[in-house]
């Protein structure tokens, strides 16, 4: 039976409680985890979907800093588009800025870490500490959802890393499927631990923002890093000749 994607998230974000999470976000440095947020049908219906996209994984690796596989905006669009349906949903959106205290835009279809899997399938695959920096002129805030756990990769985080005011508050979470996990990119400093033996990890990101600006030579840098560090050269550049549109 086909499922109907807001109504699944409405349901599950109706008995949330939006100003407890609110404070919590505020209080963690703009930082929240919320365990079992997809509803099951959901989960399962993305977890099939992105079986289409495992021939599709672009490998890299980076020495001392990043090994794994991703997945960019373009071919999920061909091969799993419930994810870019989830994305795109209006009450998810809704949900993430009342969190934030923010209006949530999405991202402009040219950007292929809009909506990306991220893929954890062998010994050592990890990446190291870092900020998801944003490009554009306003604040970019990233959700992670988990897939497929494993115990030995680990979301690792610090909160209140540049804010000399408040303690550095470091902990780490498994991510468990069906997780969700919100923070402005500019602020948290996180990595995700190595892989060990006999293990497989996959995450779901999805990005928006605050502001859809970007400077033409910031967006060719945010490219370039895509392409070295995600997604390939090819996905990157001859994906974006033709997006979808948003709506």
């Amino acid at each position: 039976m086909a499922i109907n994607l807001d109504s699944d998230v409405h349901r599950r974000v109706a008995v949330l409680d939006l100003t407890h999470l609110k404070r919590d976000f505020i209080a963690q440095d703009e930082f929240i985890s919320i365990p079992d947020f997809l509803p099951p049908s959901i989960l399962n219906e993305v977890l099939t979907a992105s079986e289409n996209t495992t021939e599709l994984i672009h490998r890299n690796y980076i020495p001392r800093h990043k090994k794994g596989g991703s997945v960019s905006r373009y071919d999920i669009d061909c091969a799993a588009p419930v994810i870019a349906g989830l994305y795109r949903t209006p009450t998810l959106r809704h949900f993430l800025g009342g969190i934030c205290g923010r209006e949530l835009n999405l991202c402009p279809p040219n950007d292929p870490h809009t909506y990306a899997l991220y893929y954890y399938t062998e010994p050592g695959d990890h990446i190291g500490y870092h900020y998801d920096t944003s490009y554009y002129q306003g604040a970019r805030y990233t959700v992670l959802i988990g897939l497929l756990s494993a115990p030995s990769c680990q979301l690792e985080y610090q909160l209140h890393t540049k804010n000399s005011a408040h303690a550095i508050t470091q902990a780490s979470i498994e991510l468990a499927p069906g997780q969700l996990v919100l923070f402005n990119g500019d602020k948290l400093y996180h990595r995700i631990s190595p892989l060990a033996e006999n293990e497989r990890r996959v995450a779901l990101t999805f990005e928006y923002l605050t502001n859809t600006r970007m400077h033409p030579f910031l967006h060719f840098v945010s490219n370039m890093k895509d392409s070295i560090a995600y997604f390939g050269f090819r996905q990157v550049f001859s994906g974006a000749k033709n997006p979808p549109a948003d709506t």
